[in-house]
Formats: structure tokens, sequence, C-alpha cells
């Protein structure tokens, strides 16, 4: 079951019919129930008017044997008096329930002695003031409305069901009468009847067009999902991230969701990438000053006289150095977040200047919250690549603006070309590239320093100085403020 259920297209085509199963049983009882009170109503509209021309005829004086509602043959009519004594019947009437009485024979006629009483009262010992004062019927008056119940009457050997109306009339000569009559209901049932059986035939032929159509438009909706799916297992097969998933020319969800996943593979993509070429770089920049230790231990080892310690000890100097660098790019790429310690950058700027000639530091005391080694490192690497550019001074400013901190680092050498002021952020670049690497290093103090100021929520530019060399601005957010998410 929840492998034939495990799809969204059956999950889709199960729910919707239900939902229009539900809604069918609910109209279709609402149907039944109205279309029945609606019949019953009718039938007791009908029962109402036959009794109604019976009392009117009773009203008249008519007697018992000479009323013409008791000929009808599908209308059962009783006449009881007060005391619920049955004085008239239909012809052919031999059982009935839900009347006043289930008597289908009338009583005997009483004798003229039961009627003795004086001239003006009636048979109630009540005068036609009373009946009027205390709201009962005059003679020969009609009461409005009726009152309806149901049963069942059997005429000439048919039984059926009928709604009985029971109307009262205040006879001249009886006194208080009630009449019942009833209407059959017969269609009512045979109505009910069809129209149960109509949508007992049409109900399910309805829920599966639904489920028929609704299978179909979703698979239709699904098929751009299934053919990014299989396009997706081609590319983990294949690992060929230069592929795309097919994007559908609509403009709902599955078209935004085939986007963002050509929009994820090509980062993915570029993230590879550029782990390849960090890679690559990284043993390219590992060799040369590897290979140039093992010659000078291999010279050493033969003429010991020929050793260069001075070099020997500046390759192995140069190369923790870049290990170092290749950790700490490592560790970043790994989504490593900063320490959330205050770092007074004033107080940073001017130890990272220390020792360091021809530096003026001009700061103002501001904290922001991350790594102090970090912020250190990459005011280091900004200070190291100005000294290699700069002709006699560097320039350090730390200053507040809004609820940033700003950090400044200044020359006054030849400055940053406007097409390289990004790309100079890249990893393993260098811009000179007649320079050696021993004095250029290995291309990672800028990329390092940009990378840190991004996990620090802040960013890293580069521009013209005043003096007419390169400035560096490193923005942080003050300590307290919203960092916000860095980048993986």
């Amino acid at each position: 079951m929840s492998r034939l259920f495990g799809s969204v297209r059956s999950r889709a085509t199960l729910g919707a019919t239900l939902v229009v199963a539900v809604a069918l049983v609910a109209a279709g009882a609402a149907v039944l129930l109205s279309l029945r009170a609606n019949l019953t109503g009718e039938a007791g509209t009908r029962a109402e008017r036959s009794a109604q021309a019976v009392a009117s005829e009773l009203a008249a004086r008519t007697p018992l044997d000479q009323l013409s509602g008791l000929d009808a043959e599908d209308t059962p009519v009783q006449i009881v008096d007060e005391d619920g004594v049955l004085l008239a019947a239909s012809e052919d009437l031999e059982r009935i329930s839900g009347t006043g009485t289930p008597e289908v024979t009338p009583a005997p006629a009483r004798s003229d002695g039961d009627d003795d009483g004086d001239d003006g009262d009636d048979r109630s010992g009540r005068s036609d003031d009373d009946d009027r004062d205390d709201g009962s019927l005059a003679p020969g008056e009609i009461a409005q409305g009726a009152s309806y119940t149901n049963g069942t009457a059997t005429v000439d050997g048919d039984t059926e069901d009928y709604r009985f109306a029971a109307v009262e009339v205040e006879t001249p000569d009886r006194g208080r009468l009630t009449v019942h009559a009833g209407a059959p209901l017969a269609a009512e049932h045979s109505a009910v009847g069809t129209a149960l059986t109509s949508m007992l035939i049409g109900f399910p032929l309805l829920l599966g067009v639904v489920a028929a159509v609704t299978w179909l438009v979703t698979g239709r909706a699904l098929r751009p999902v299934e053919g990014i799916r299989r396009e997706m297992a081609a590319i983990t097969a294949s690992e060929d991230l230069r592929r795309r998933v097919p994007e559908p020319a609509t403009h709902d969800e599955i078209a935004r969701l085939a986007r963002t996943t050509n929009a994820t593979l090509a980062a993915l993509e570029s993230s590879v990438e550029r782990q390849r070429r960090f890679v690559a770089d990284a043993s390219h920049e590992l060799r040369s000053p590897i290979a140039s230790l093992r010659t000078q231990l291999e010279v050493a080892a033969a003429h010991p006289e020929l050793l260069d310690l001075d070099g020997a000890v500046e390759d192995t100097v140069r190369l923790q150095n870049l290990a170092a660098d290749l950790l700490l790019l490592a560790r970043l790429d790994a989504g490593e977040r900063p320490a959330g310690t205050r770092v007074d950058l004033a107080a940073l700027a001017r130890e990272a200047a220390a020792g360091r000639e021809s530096v003026t530091v001009d700061a103002e005391a501001v904290e922001v919250s991350g790594s102090r080694g970090q912020l250190g490192r990459v005011l280091a690497n900004l200070l190291d690549n100005a000294q290699r550019h700069a002709r006699e001074r560097i320039t350090v400013s730390v200053r507040r603006e809004g609820d940033q901190a700003v950090v400044g680092v200044a020359d006054d050498g030849e400055g940053v070309a406007d097409a390289d002021r990004e790309r100079i952020f890249e990893r393993f670049v260098r811009l000179d590239a007649a320079r050696s690497r021993d004095e250029g290093g290995a291309g990672l103090g800028l990329a390092i320093a940009r990378d840190v100021a991004v996990r620090h929520g802040g960013t890293l530019t580069a521009g013209a100085a005043p003096a007419g060399g390169a400035l560096f601005e490193l923005r942080l957010p003050l300590a307290g403020a919203d960092r916000g998410t860095p980048p993986a």
C-alpha cells in the first residue's frame, strides 16, 4: 500500500478523488433530503385539501353517508368526534395507522336522547358566546391550518404509506369533529428511490472520471519534474557538473525549481573548479620550496662545505608560511565561524604596525566582534602587501562610519589598475609576472584577507589612495551589530 501511494501523482489522485467523493455524498444527501421534504410537503398539501373539502361538507350539515370525500380511492378519510369515536370512514378502508384512531368501522349511531339539551346550548353545554369568548370555533367554522402525521393505510387490499392531515371543524349538529385525510407517499418514495439509484450509478462513474483526469493532469504537470530527476541522476552518475537540467517554458513553481537547480549546479561547478585549481596551484607552489630544500640538503650531504644554511632556513620558513596559509584557507572553505570575542581594531592596528618602517597609524577606538587572530592576520597581510609596493610611506587608519568600523591601509606606490582591483583577491594571483616568488609570495595574502573579512560579515575592497597608491578598505560591523549570515 505504501508503494502504491508512494508517488505524488498517486497521492494527488487519491486526495482529489476523496475530496470529490465527500462533496458528492454531502450534495447527494442534501438533494435527497430536500426532494423528500418537498414531496412530503406536497403530499401534506393534497391531504389538507381533501380534509378541508370534507370539513366544508360537514359544516354545511351534509349527512355522513352523503359525504363525497369518502368515495375517493386514493385518499383514506376518517371522521372522529371529540371523544375519539370514529363516526365515518372511507369505503374499502381495511386498516390504518398514524391517525387519531386505528378503527376503520364507524361506531353505531346514537339515539336522539343522547342529544338532549337546552335549545340555546350545543352538545358541550356551552353557548355560542362562550365559544367565541374562549377562542373556540363557532358552529360551521373550520379551523385554520392542519396537523400532519405519517402512517400507513390498507385500501381494498393495497397497503401504502400516507401523509395524513387532520382538520378540525365545529358542526352545528355534531359538535367538534376532526377530519383525517391522507395522500399517498408512493410518488415520494419512487422519486427518492429513482434519485438514489441515479446517484449510486452516477457517482462511481463521476469519481472514475475525476480520478482519471487528475491522474492525467498530475502526470502532465509532473513530467518536467521527472525530466529534472533523470538529468540529476545522469549528472550524479557521470560527475559532469557542466550539464544542466531542462527548464520548462512556463512560469510556475517547477520552472523556478529548475532554474534554482541549475543555479545550484553552476555554484557547485564553480566551487569544484575552484577547489581543483586550489589543489593544483597549491601543489605547484609547494613543489618549488620543497625541490629547493631537497637540492640544498643533497648538496650538503655530498659537500658539507657547500651547505647554504641561510637559504635552507628561508625555504623552510617559506614552506611553513605557505602551509599555514593553505591550512587557514582550508578552514575558511570548510565554513569555520570566527569567535565572538570583542576586538579593539585600533590596538590591533598598532600591534600589526609595530616594528615596521614608514608606517603611520591614525586610529580611534573601535570594537568589532570576531577572531582576534584572524583579524590580525588580515592587517598583517595588508601591511605586507603595502610594504612590497610603497615608495616611502604607509598609512593605517581606523574610524567609525555609522554602524561599521573602517580600516584603511594606503601606500604611495603605483596603485592597482581598475581592471585588476577584483582579480588581485583571487588565490595564487600575482600582477607582476616577472616578480620572483621569494619577493612576491604565493599570491594568497589578499585572498586570505578577503575570505576572513567575509567570514566576519564584512568586506575588503581595493581602490586609489589620496597619495596615488593603493588603498585597501576593510569594513566590519561594530560589536553588537547584526553581522548577517556569512556565505558558505
